[in-house]
């Protein structure tokens, strides 16, 4: 599945023009019942950051997101799996019931690979029911591999 064409308003468009264009490493695969995003990067830290911003950026066009607010997330699991799913999950609830925020960027500060804990910040604004869509994320077929050039997840 290829990016998806979003009619924008103007003022949509004119947000998209003020900021540099994000550099995505992530990609939506076709899947009978969900979405599924395929994000790579040089490091874990950038696999799982472009896992949440492919994440929100199926939701939304994250290029019409002004970063405006930071919000901080952390999140645990019992091994790289479930810790990548609590990761996506904590942001989905940031966006669907806490503070209905929706990042243009996420940066991941830390990952615990030993206690798999993971600190991240984003930078973005509150959801506008005139701007953003949303969906929500499920554990299936999650899984995470190491190549040689980086790290991909699937």
């Amino acid at each position: 599945m290829e990016d998806r064409e979003l009619d924008l308003t103007d003022a949509q468009k004119a947000v998209k023009s003020k900021y540099p264009p994000i550099n995505k490493k992530y990609e939506y695969l076709d899947h009978t019942a969900d979405v599924q995003i395929h994000s790579w990067g040089d490091s874990l830290e950038e696999a799982f950051e472009q896992c949440a911003m492919g994440m929100f950026g199926y939701m939304t066009d994250t290029e019409t997101v002004e970063p405006l607010d930071t919000v901080e997330v952390e999140s645990e699991g019992e091994d790289m799996e479930s810790l990548l799913f609590h990761f996506l999950d904590d942001w989905l609830y940031k966006f669907c019931a806490d503070l209905f925020f929706v990042p243009r960027e996420v940066k991941v500060l830390h990952i615990d690979r030993m206690r798999f804990k993971i600190r991240s910040i984003g930078w973005g604004e509150e959801f506008s029911v005139a701007k953003h869509p949303q969906v929500e994320s499920t554990l299936h077929q999650i899984n995470n591999k190491r190549y040689i050039t980086g790290i991909k997840l699937l």
